[in-house]
């Protein structure tokens, strides 16, 4: 247990930061939706779409590399060197690249009146780029505190510099049209001040981290970095895979919409996206647990039984997501003002959908953890590879049709099915104990709960209604798992208190 209470320990810490972070972003959106037009917020969608591929292509799994051989004897000592310096050479070379075809870029995704956009992105990405190994380094030295400051730090400066180009300087430009904040200010790129806003954060994350960052000598070792490749590899077609199957449903949906003019593409791609970040709970959530997981998983592999240990946390993480499901799900009236331009609420139809999907992603993560460690990681790029075939063909044949429901959907098959392939996979060559029976029983038993919930409010209308019957829903499910975990939650240190053990 006290591997597990470690996990959980870093858990909240890399999710503080991550959670703070980025539901810091998440309130911005009925602020955005808001201040900007639906094509303005189509117009970043797209942009925050595509930016997902380069960071891919840029950090190219080293990331995940540098945790698998950096714990090993023979390359502890120059590990951190060699990565750094592939690092700060492979982005030299592809952020002149793309420079020198940001116009061609700009043009594909249908963001021709903002080239700039592609510009001030190429420069997020590098820096982000750069920081990646310092973040890591912190993560592998144990030291969430600091990765939680610099987190938290970059973002709030994100939101005050968001906050100025959007509603202070229009103001002033406004009272002093002579004035210089006048001379700059454009009424009508809302989507590049947020990228401007981006940009300033990614420089300032990576100040922070200097001293992490500058810790590397110009030593270079050929064998290493052979190595780090040959396991990356892979996990770059993985990645690249995984953001086909994140994020490219909506460059599809701007492209195939069943939509007349470019604005009205735009608008479905605004009304999707600013639905799809109503499935905040659990994909912050997920993101925390990868963060505080990864480092964890292959430090337990050096212990014990560590399969033992990945069954248990697999259960403890399909709990809470699943409890996560019904409070976002059954709570969609309250969710919805999240978005404050009413227009987007007629996607509220895609959360459930979408929040099963992450659900499912989420599980995948912690399957995962069986072809890393046997070094199969080309294991990993087969799975994400049949998943973006799944998104590609169902986003193909159907956005023309079905619009951002087709998105969903396909979401929802191609995560599923990752999860499905990756566990039979998993158990025949790395087995883990999954008591899986229990925890897709978990799965069903959410999903009927909210039908019920569905049929209640369709039969009884009014708020009050929903409420009491998406509460008293919840508190049932939860008081299940209480009846059905109790011998589980008896050996958890903190929770002994409230389920004493009988003698």
């Amino acid at each position: 247990m006290s591997s597990i209470k470690k996990l959980a320990g870093q858990t909240v810490w890399y999710g503080v930061s991550s959670i703070a972070a980025r539901f810091l972003i998440y309130l911005l959106t009925p602020y955005l939706t808001y201040k900007l037009s639906s094509t303005g917020y189509g117009d970043m969608s797209i942009l925050y779409a595509a930016i997902p591929f380069l960071n891919v292509i840029f950090t190219y799994g080293m990331e995940t590399a540098y945790f698998r051989f950096a714990s090993k004897e023979g390359y502890k000592k120059d590990i951190y060197n060699t990565a750094t310096i592939s690092i700060l050479f492979s982005t030299s070379i592809l952020v002149a690249i793309l420079l020198i075809y940001k116009n061609a870029l700009a043009h594909v995704l249908r963001l021709d009146d903002h080239p700039e956009l592609i510009t001030i992105s190429i420069f997020i990405i590098a820096f982000d780029t750069l920081s990646t190994l310092p973040f890591a380094k912190l993560r592998l030295d144990q030291r969430p505190r600091k990765y939680a400051m610099i987190r938290v730090s970059a973002i709030v400066l994100q939101i005050a510099i968001i906050y100025f180009l959007l509603s202070v300087c229009p103001r002033i430009a406004q009272k002093n049209p002579y004035g210089f904040i006048a001379t700059f200010y454009k009424p009508n790129s809302g989507a590049v001040y947020f990228a401007i806003a981006n940009l300033c954060a990614s420089v300032f994350a990576l100040i922070l981290l200097q001293k992490e960052f500058f810790s590397f000598e110009f030593k270079f070792s050929k064998k290493i970095w052979i190595s780090l490749i040959i396991y990356s590899l892979p996990l770059l077609i993985a990645g690249f895979g995984g953001m086909i199957n994140e994020t490219f449903d909506r460059l599809m949906l701007t492209w195939l919409a069943p939509s007349h003019t470019l604005v009205e593409a735009k608008a479905q791609v605004a009304i999707y996206s600013a639905c799809y970040k109503l499935s905040i709970l659990i994909t912050l959530f997920i993101q925390a647990f990868r963060l505080g997981a990864e480092p964890f998983f292959f430090k337990q592999a050096e212990e014990k039984n560590p399969q033992k240990v990945y069954a248990r946390v697999m259960k403890f993480f399909v709990i809470t997501i699943t409890i996560m499901f019904l409070v976002v799900a059954m709570y969609l009236d309250i969710w919805k003002y999240f978005l404050q331009n009413k227009l987007y609420w007629t996607g509220l139809k895609v959360v459930p959908i979408l929040l099963l999907a992450n659900m499912f992603l989420g599980i995948y993560y912690n399957l995962s953890i069986w072809y890393k460690l046997t070094h199969k990681t080309i294991a990993g790029a087969y799975i994400t590879l049949i998943g973006a075939a799944i998104t590609l063909i169902t986003n193909y044949f159907f956005i023309p049709y079905f619009s951002y429901m087709a998105c969903a959907w396909a979401t929802f098959f191609c995560y599923g099915s990752m999860m499905v392939i990756s566990f039979l996979w998993g158990q025949k060559d790395y087995r883990v104990p999954y008591a899986w029976k229990k925890l897709c029983a978990y799965i069903i038993i959410v999903v009927l709960l909210y039908f019920i919930h569905q049929m209640i409010i369709y039969f009884f209308k009014g708020s009050i209604i929903n409420f009491c019957s998406a509460t008293f829903l919840l508190l049932l499910y939860v008081w299940f798992i209480i009846v059905i975990e109790k011998d589980e939650l008896q050996r958890i240190s903190f929770m002994k208190k409230f389920f004493p053990v009988k003698v």
